[in-house]
């Protein structure tokens, strides 16, 4: 941990330079409200993401770990930091709230990264907003954390998603439950265009904004469709697809969202705001870790449903820029949300194929896939340890009695896996490059609930952040096997680890 740096310190810290060119500012002034970070007492450094810091052209010179978390808690910034809190709407479990906005972020400003993409740098948990809602803005340590963990290793797995750049703690009580550490999060996306910034326009009826905003994502998402017939479908059909993509991923790694509300369903195709998620430990499609989510709304197998339906308020959104005529662009919006299931269908099967160690498309594949998905569900199987081991049984048949004593009922196992061996015999793949394959497909550490819930105990209780560090370079390398099959994150939490809720930390 980094020496404590008292605000009212008259030595400056080191220079810190971000190249901001921010672009979001040159929208009207009712997109976003400027607001600084509050202060805090005692800004403290827990992890700075050096490699992300490079990726994104910070020159830090050699700030040291006060300089920054005074620059990473918005103590004392760099130069030229936009600090704005975006506007947006949201329906939140199917209900629409027309004011949501930025409540407990800001936007630090926006920089172009080394491969000549525009960057996002957002303060995550900075203080109130005009979007507060007479809550505090702050952040929680232990959500902070979680953030920190399971961005990182979605990145790591290969899925699409905001990242983080830096954890630092505040030095302020955050009172929730009981008094919690407060803590900042800095977190990068491609952008915070989320469905809900164009519903907090449409619901006005604001429709000069609303085609501002949609040429201002086609300028930074897909300025090539400027040149479709009608630009702002062919955004939908984009934004579709990349929702489409990005669930498929999910589903294929057993990761549940917690909240798909439209707010947090971005343009970009980014996963973004991880609140109460979760990967699977046993395999179920009711699954729910959401305190909130009483009724199972965004229950796992849920998310490819909840996509469209987040999409179709998107569509609703741009409604009028779609055809003069409605009738028209109804129709247009239909077609392409009707594709987005047929999309998100191909892409989830491509990937449990991978999965399986197929490299060839065959109609049988999907009866097949349902077939495991349904012993695995009814024998309470684990999902990832599961996928791990089917490598190993694609190699050799050895293995098979001890991936039978996974089920409650290994003849489950045994005609499935019969089926499973009929198929891999279709395949002209050896079986040592297909393992291999799987290997790269199914990973060995995910950041398992009991895990991230064990490292936030040791900070929040003890001041330990060994455990966090430790889950954070382990999540980083999702697909090596790591060297203790004991460790927390490579094996399902023990009866008394299991983490039945988590919680967004607002």
């Amino acid at each position: 941990m980094a020496e404590m740096l008292k605000t009212s310190d008259p030595t400056p810290p080191q220079p810190i330079h971000i190249p901001f060119e921010t672009t979001y500012s040159g929208l009207p002034k009712r997109f976003y409200a400027h607001c600084p970070p509050a202060p805090f007492p005692r800004p403290e450094m827990v992890r700075f993401n050096a490699p992300l810091a490079d990726a994104l052209r910070i020159e830090r010179a050699e700030a040291d770990n006060a300089a920054l978390a005074a620059a990473f808690s918005g103590q004392r910034p760099p130069e030229g930091a936009a600090w704005l809190a975006m506007a947006y709407a949201g329906h939140q479990f199917g209900h629409l709230v027309p004011a949501l906005g930025d409540g407990r972020a800001v936007l630090m400003g926006e920089v172009i990264d080394r491969s000549g993409q525009r960057r996002d740098i957002q303060l995550k948990g900075a203080g109130r907003t005009p979007f507060s809602r007479h809550a505090d803005g702050r952040a929680p340590l232990g959500p902070v954390l979680r953030e920190y963990v399971v961005s990182e290793a979605m990145y790591a797995l290969g899925v699409p998603t905001s990242r983080a750049l830096a954890a630092v703690t505040t030095g302020e009580p955050v009172l929730r439950e009981t008094a919690q550490p407060g803590a900042v999060l800095t977190r990068v996306a491609s952008s915070h265009l989320r469905v809900g910034t164009f519903e907090y326009f449409a619901v006005r009826d604001d429709q000069a904004a609303v085609q501002q905003l949609a040429d201002y994502a086609i300028t930074r998402h897909d300025p090539d469709a400027r040149d479709a017939d009608n630009p702002y479908l062919e955004l939908l059909r984009r934004v579709s697809r990349r929702q489409a993509e990005l669930i498929a991923d999910w589903m294929a790694l057993g990761f549940i969202h917690g909240v798909m509300n439209t707010d947090n369903t971005t343009l970009s195709g980014e996963t973004i705001d991880y609140g109460p998620c979760a990967f699977m430990d046993h395999y179920h499609p009711g699954t729910v870790y959401s305190f909130v989510d009483q009724m199972g709304r965004y229950a796992y197998g849920n998310q490819p449903g909840i996509g469209q339906w987040n999409l179709a308020r998107f569509a609703e959104a741009l409604l009028r820029l779609l055809g003069n005529d409605s009738n028209e662009a109804i129709a247009a919006a239909r077609e392409i949300l009707e594709a987005y299931t047929e999309h998100h269908e191909a892409a989830w099967l491509e990937r449990m194929r991978a999965k399986l160690g197929l490299a060839t498309a065959m109609e049988e594949d999907r009866a097949l896939v349902d077939h495991l998905l349904a012993i695995l569900a009814r024998n309470r199987v684990d999902f990832t340890g599961f996928f791990r081991r089917l490598a190993d049984a694609a190699e050799t048949t050895t293995v098979d009695s001890d991936i039978g004593a996974l089920f409650q009922d290994p003849d489950d196992w045994q005609r499935w896996s019969g089926r499973w061996r009929e198929r891999l015999d279709l395949e002209s793949a050896d079986s040592g490059t297909r393992a291999a394959a799987m290997r790269w497909t199914n990973p060995a550490v995910i950041p398992r609930t009991h895990a991230i819930e064990q490292a936030i105990r040791a900070a929040e209780d003890e001041g330990d952040f060994a455990p966090f560090h430790a889950l954070v370079e382990a999540v980083s390398h999702p697909f090596e096997a790591p060297e203790s099959t004991e460790a927390p994150w490579a094996r399902p939490p023990r009866p008394e680890e299991r983490v039945p809720n988590t919680f967004c930390g607002t």
